[in-house]
């Protein structure tokens, strides 16, 4: 009983005050930031004379706004827009990026810390400020209302450069000289030998990059005009115009763009923390 009673004037002392209060607050700035989530949700699986009830249980859920936003032909498409769009600049950031960091790490010429702060000197420069030179150059070059011309401004990116080559620099130089030893060219020194030694740098970018992608609407709504080109953020957008007075069908629409993003969330949440961790460790 003496050892019991010890153990819970132990356990009682290391609850300090500080961290009761810091948890509270905590718990009440995720509950803030999750209600809107959840009661997005809860509207999606309303009718139409329940959409005004702020009750986050439905009285009677449901399904029917999924299956009519999902018989509608146009959100097939938009969605598929949008996984095309977010996994090809993804693939493009993961190999572009870390070639880049990877010569910018590992390679002494002329010039290299001057091409390194000219790519991290472009993470100044506001999106709205690019947006016109990028516009006049797919007009020129005939890429406006086409996949390319929502793609190529995201094809490479400067803040993934400058991750790669953060870890990249953490590589030890013996095992790249091992593998000059052993025959084996830059690039599949690059690619078998260093690339396997950053896997946490390499997931929190395709993560970061297709979530933003998936997600992005100024850039796609500028380039694009046909409605079959549309991603899901802008198609989003204009379904909500047409179903002004539907709030059931447009948070159905909304829940069904925001899925992915939670699974992603969801499934490689340790890999986006790790990532983060190590580059902060890494910088």
């Amino acid at each position: 009983m003496s050892t019991q009673a010890t153990e819970l004037r132990l356990n009682a002392s290391r609850i300090r005050p500080g961290l009761i209060i810091t948890w509270t607050l905590l718990f009440i700035g995720g509950l803030i930031m999750v209600t809107p989530l959840l009661y997005m949700f809860s509207t999606s699986l309303k009718s139409a004379g329940q959409v005004y009830d702020l009750r986050l249980i439905p009285a009677a859920p449901t399904f029917d706004n999924y299956i009519k936003v999902l018989s509608d032909g146009r959100f097939a498409r938009w969605f598929f827009n949008s996984a095309l769009v977010a996994v090809t600049v993804t693939l493009s950031n993961v190999f572009f990026d870390s070639l880049v960091g990877y010569t910018l790490a590992k390679f002494q010429f002329r010039g290299r810390q001057l091409v390194f702060i000219a790519i991290l000197s472009t993470l100044m420069i506001p999106t709205e400020m690019l947006v016109i030179p990028w516009y006049l150059m797919s007009s020129q070059l005939g890429w406006l209302d086409s996949y390319w011309g929502i793609m190529f401004p995201g094809m490479m990116t400067a803040f993934g450069t400058f991750l790669m080559k953060q870890f990249f620099e953490g590589v030890p130089d013996d095992f790249l000289e091992a593998a000059r030893v052993d025959g084996l060219n830059e690039f599949t020194i690059w690619w078998k030998v260093a690339m396997p030694l950053v896997t946490p740098a390499i997931s929190a970018l395709a993560i970061f990059t297709f979530l933003g992608n998936w997600t992005a609407f100024f850039w796609p709504l500028i380039v694009t005009t046909s409605r079959e080109l549309y991603t899901l953020p802008v198609g989003l957008s204009s379904f909500a115009v047409e179903q002004s007075i539907q709030w059931e069908m447009i948070m159905t629409g909304a829940a069904l763009a925001t899925i992915p993003t939670l699974l992603v969330f969801l499934f490689f949440q340790r890999y986006i923390v790790r990532g983060v961790m190590l580059a902060g460790l890494k910088g």
